[in-house]
Parts: structure tokens; sequence; C-alpha cells
């Protein structure tokens, strides 16, 4: 009966934070969302109540797999779902409400290419074509200034002809060249946002806190009566507040540098699971386009960096409490490892640091059973890996579009799907789930605003090196390696 009680309670708690939260900052149905996490948990306690044990561990883990990439394929769909487009009618209403006279009842095709040049001084931007589309206007030409000072200057002329009418965009076009395009402003076409309360914020981070100490790992799924005993909780507290505190460090951090350059934000939502890890992780949502590409890899860097560091130091507290045991051999002769018993040469951070660590008393023939903070700091750093991947709008996908340009990134972007899971099929498992997930998720970034400047040199170091961390979390060590440093 325990675990139906606990069922219910997590899951009406589950319901409300996805009705109040979630489905502010997404446009997936989150009564559907709410179905498809509560379904392992559900499937697992059903099985428990018939059978009187637990199911089987393939079983959990396709469960969790499943769940977690529908869930994150509908959220994903969500926040790239595009606008309706409008109506002829609805438009020409948006637009007579915008105060600047001079666009004021006109539809894109009627603003003459005139009005349009007079926003690109001859000095700055030489305008040859004017074109126009749908929900654009494309002026293609020769750019005489800097991409900087010519975005500047551009866009203090399109607010002063246009208001707040346009959004101004400059992007390379074929052959590098660069073009400018005048989009609808969405902000200029809704009411204001009203402030945000951070109640229902701080309410999914006390369940996420609740869902990550009672979940099944690293260890059984908790009973209400293994609250009152302190040899069950503290452990538990350790991974949950370890792991939550690490994605904390990571959506506060991306939210810190977008208030820092001024880009309107939601409080950082975390995401609860009443089941195995206990989280898909958290979010931030931005509520206005990226201006530039040194903005764009500041938001994608901050989180990782915080939160990698954040977790490698969780990590390193716990396989100090750690201890190492011998392989275990299972009945037909392969080895036998768990989440609890972790071969750590199955990645070249996770090698790294556990010799630094724990030095000889790690050998050759050994695993180590790894603490509940441990653990916690090693799932921090496979989520930071994810996000670090270089596809799509995940940070990795953000960092090589900021240091390559948006074109490039989608082709790395693509390249990697493929580069996963061949790794996957080939030298390392874990990626192949990863790899299949990458494919739900589209290559190409959304564009910055200026889109053409590119990034100093310091910036690209540093993301490069993020990049490498990612490879080295999910790489396994090379035999080279093993014996040089002798494990």
């Amino acid at each position: 009966m325990s675990h139906w009680l606990l069922l219910a309670l997590l899951g009406l708690a589950s319901y409300l934070i996805l009705q109040r939260s979630v489905a502010r900052v997404t446009t997936v149905s989150w009564q559907l969302l709410w179905v498809v996490i509560m379904i392992p948990p559900a499937v697992v306690v059903l099985f428990q109540t018939l059978w009187g044990t637990s199911p089987p561990t393939l079983l959990v883990l396709g469960l969790f797999l499943t769940s977690y990439v529908a869930s994150v394929v509908l959220l994903q769909r969500g926040q790239l779902k595009p606008p309706a487009p409008q109506q002829p009618n609805q438009q020409m209403k948006s637009e007579a409400e915008l105060p600047n006279p001079i666009s004021e009842h006109i539809p894109i095709k009627d603003i003459s290419r005139e009005q349009v040049s007079q926003c690109f001084p001859w000095e700055v931007f030489q305008v040859h074509k004017v074109e126009y589309r749908p929900q654009a206007i494309i002026c293609r030409g020769n750019l005489r200034a800097e991409p900087d000072s010519a975005y500047q200057q551009v866009a203090d002329q399109v607010s002063s002809h246009f208001g707040q009418r346009f959004l101004l965009v400059l992007q390379e076009g074929m052959a590098g060249k660069p073009f400018f395009a005048l989009v609808p402003n969405p902000a200029a076409r809704r009411a204001a946002d009203l402030p945000e309360s951070p109640v229902f914020p701080v309410v999914l981070a006390l369940a996420t806190l609740v869902t990550t100490v009672t979940a099944a790992v690293p260890s059984p799924l908790m009973q209400l009566a293994d609250l009152r005993d302190p040899q069950l909780l503290l452990p538990r507290l350790a991974y949950g507040c370890g792991l939550v505190l690490i994605l904390a460090a990571h959506e506060w951090s991306r939210w810190a540098s977008a208030r820092y350059h001024k880009i309107p934000t939601s409080w950082p939502y975390f995401i609860p699971v009443p089941y195995a890890l206990g989280t898909f992780g958290a979010l931030v949502n931005l509520k206005a386009p990226v201006p530039n590409r040194k903005v764009l890899f500041d938001l994608a860097v901050s989180g990782p960096l915080v939160g990698g560091c954040l977790a490698i130091l969780v990590l390193i507290l716990g396989l100090l409490r750690s201890t190492v045991t011998p392989f275990p051999e299972a009945e037909n002769g392969r080895v036998s490892v768990t989440l609890q018993h972790i071969d750590p040469r199955f990645s070249v951070l996770l090698t790294l640091l556990s010799k630094i660590v724990l030095g000889s008393q790690w050998g050759p023939d050994q695993i180590i059973q790894l603490h509940p903070l441990a653990f916690a700091g090693w799932v921090g750093l496979l989520i930071i890996a994810f996000n670090l991947t270089p596809v799509g709008q995940l940070d990795g996908g953000h960092l090589v579009h900021a240091i390559y340009g948006q074109a490039m990134g989608a082709t790395i972007g693509r390249i990697t799907r493929i580069l996963v899971i061949t790794v996957g099929l080939t030298i390392q498992p874990l990626l192949l789930m990863w790899g299949i997930l990458l494919f739900f998720i589209t290559s190409a970034d959304e564009p910055a605003l200026n889109d053409v400047t590119e990034l100093d040199e310091k910036r690209e170091l540093l993301g490069l090196g993020l990049l490498t961390l990612m490879v080295l979390i999910v790489i396994p060590t090379p035999p080279f390696l093993q014996a040089w440093i002798g494990v």
C-alpha cells in the first residue's frame, strides 16, 4: 500500500507542477507529458503488486529510457514549434496598434523600397536589391563597415523609421556575402508579459529534491518508512542534494548570463520525475532573440562551465568516500557491473579523476563502489556532456554556431549525430541511446540577430575546451593510457 500511496502523492505533485509551471515554457501538452513521465513508476508499482517482486532491470531501464526520450522529444518539439501565421485581417489589426506613423496600417508588401533604403546609410551598407517575403524584407548589397558597427547603425535607423515593428537580422548569404532582413517583432504583436512569480520555480525545485531523494537510483525505490532511518536517508540526501545543486548551478548560471546581457528570461524550471534518476533536468526559456554570436556563446558556455566545475568537485568529494572492490564475476564468467559498482575505464575523465583521488588503492582488476555523492557528480557530468553535444539548440549546438556560424554549425550537428551512433555501435554502448535521441533534435540552431560578427580568440579556445571536456566524459579510456597510469 505504501507504494501506491507514494505513487499517488508523486503523481499529484507532478500533475500540479506541470500544469502550473512547465506549461508556461513549452507549447507541448502538459497532460501528455505527465502521462509519459508517470508510466514507468506506475508499471513498476503494478508489477510489484501483482508479482510481489521488483521488475527485471532491463525492463526498468527500458521504461525509463523510453519515457526519457519521449519527454525530451515532446519538450523539444514544443520549444521549436513556430508561432502560427497570422491571417491578413489579424496582421492588419496588430500592425494598426503600433505607434509609429510610417508603419501604421501598412502591410509589408506596401512598404516602399525608398522607405527601406533610408535605413541603410551608403557608407555602411549599399543596398542593391530589396526582396519582399510574406514575413520579411530581405536587403542585399555590399557591407562597407565592420559588422558590429554596421548592425548598430542600421538597427538605430530601423527603430527610428519603423518603431518596434521589425527586428533587424544580419546573416551570411551565398558565398559568405552578408545580407540584412527586417522581420516582424513578436514583442510588438503581444501584450507585455506579466512578471513571473518565483513561487512555482521554488515548488519545482523542492519537488525535484524530493523525487531525487526517493529515486530508484542509486539504490532501490525508497519507502515512506525509510524516511525515519538515518542510515538510509543520509546517503539519499547526499545524492539528491548533490544532483539538484549541479542542475541549479547550470541553469542559474545561464539565467544570470541572460540577465547580464539584458535578455528577458523565465525563472529556471526543474522537471521532477518520480522514478529513476528523479529528474529530467531543468530549463530556462529565453523571451527575446539573442543579439549576436558573442552573447549566444556566453549563454551557451555559462551553464556547462559552472555546472561542470561543480559536478567535478562533487564527484571528487564523493570519490573520497567511495570504496574499491574486485571485479564481480557472473555465473557465466562475464563481468557484472552495476550502477553502484562502476568501472571508471569507460570514461577518460572518470578514469583520471579516480586515479588522482584513489591513487594506488585502485588497480587493474578492480572497480569502484561509488558513494551516492560521487554518483550524483557523475550523473551531473553526463547531463552536462549531453548538453554539450554540438547539435541544434543544445549548449554544444549554440557553441559551434557561435564559433563557426549557423550554416557550419548545422553541418557539424548532422555529422555529430552520425558519429555518435557509430561510436555507440562500436566502442561505447553508452552513446547508442544518446545518438538515437539526437536524431529527434533538429541540427540547425536559430540565428542571432547579428549572426555575422565572429568571436574573439579567447571565447573560441574556451568553447573548444568545453567540447573537449564532453569528449573526455563519454569516450572510453584507451589501453595505452590505462597501461600508463596503471589501471
